[in-house]
């Protein structure tokens, strides 16, 4: 048996926040604005997970008035979300994120992505497609004041 999940996560960029991509700290003056430390790559991955098990969605899991849940490693709940997966009996095909950013440029950081998530999955990095790209200058996201990350995850029951 297959299961199929997408999902969508977009925060603001704001000054004085660390702008964390699927574990990665990219060197920037913004930085995504979030209860959690929010890595948006990770939460949209988190979700599609949740969303493929219809386990509901991060907020169900990890409420935002949740203080426990301030400044949290996104890490974490990638972990608590892959037990899930796992704990259903169901194992990472394939996944697919697109993230998009007006700037930086990010070709330099995809492979270490890639191998984080990979890592968290306990899969072959063949399994884990990531890219990224512009908004081509329009909404929040062209502007700079946003960054989005969408991903479509395979899930087989073992």
């Amino acid at each position: 048996m297959y299961r199929i999940g997408f999902s969508k996560d977009i925060h603001r960029l704001v000054e004085n926040r660390p702008l964390i991509l699927a574990g990665v700290v990219i060197p920037f003056h913004l930085g995504e604005l979030a209860h959690s430390d929010g890595d948006v790559v990770y939460h949209a991955i988190s979700e599609a997970v949740l969303g493929a098990l219809a386990l509901g969605d991060l907020g169900k899991h990890f409420p935002p008035d949740d203080e426990t849940c301030k400044g949290m490693d996104s890490a974490i709940i990638m972990r608590k979300v892959i037990s899930l997966m796992k704990k259903n009996g169901y194992d990472l095909v394939n996944l697919d994120v697109h993230i998009v950013l007006e700037s930086p440029r990010l070709a330099s950081y995809i492979d270490v992505m890639r191998k984080n998530i990979a890592n968290l999955f306990s899969s072959d990095i063949k399994n884990i497609s990531l890219s990224a790209g512009t908004n081509e200058g329009v909404g929040e996201v062209g502007a700079n004041l946003a960054i989005e990350a969408n991903a479509i995850v395979l899930l087989k029951k073992v």
